[in-house]
């Protein structure tokens, strides 16, 4: 059913979106030469997959959680997609092809250790990773990684299909506030 779910409205949202994905793609380009970013991430059963997004930082910005990126990396451009989420739209994309969900764990990096251990002992790689959820809504972010490890567990643990839509709705209206970034 989440599954469905996942396909139907990542279509949608790619079709209702696409004049703005345009729009954004053609200002990156502006600002900084290359407006998509890709990143390869830990998925569902940590097998590994390419995330797609907009760019928010430097091409030359060093490829790390963001909060221990500096704040400094941070385009112009980049500080306004982050605040309204938009930098995340292009992962419709991955919730199309099935890497991702639209509600799930954030997928974190290969070189983030502590994470993976934390949500290795919580079983959360056995489901997709999402663009949002109960973590993301609540502002916990990848610098704790054994709260945002027994935040996702509790989320998997709990989703329905009432609080797929909570968490999506509750994003887009603009709880949470993404990944903090550090402030170097």
């Amino acid at each position: 059913m989440i599954r469905l779910l996942d396909f139907l409205l990542a279509l949608l949202g790619l079709i209702v979106t696409f004049p703005f994905l345009v729009l954004i793609f053609i200002i990156g380009l502006f600002d900084t030469g290359s407006p998509i970013f890709t990143q390869e991430r830990v998925g569902r059963n940590k097998k590994p997959f390419t995330l797609v997004k907009f760019r928010t930082m430097k091409v030359e910005t060093a490829s790390v959680a963001s909060h221990l990126a500096s704040s400094a990396s941070i385009t112009p451009l980049g500080g306004f997609l982050r605040k309204t989420k938009l930098d995340e739209l292009p992962q419709l994309w991955n919730v199309l092809k099935g890497e991702m969900s639209l509600v799930g764990p954030r997928p974190g990096l290969f070189n983030q250790e502590e994470l993976t251990t934390a949500r290795e002992a919580k079983n959360v790689f056995d489901v997709r990773p999402g663009i949002t959820g109960l973590a993301q809504v609540n502002e916990i972010d990848m610098s704790t990684p054994e709260l945002l490890a027994t935040t996702d567990r509790k989320m998997i643990d709990s989703l329905t299909v009432a609080n797929y839509f909570k968490y999506i709705v509750m994003t887009v209206t603009g709880s949470g506030s993404g990944d903090r970034v550090g402030k170097r």
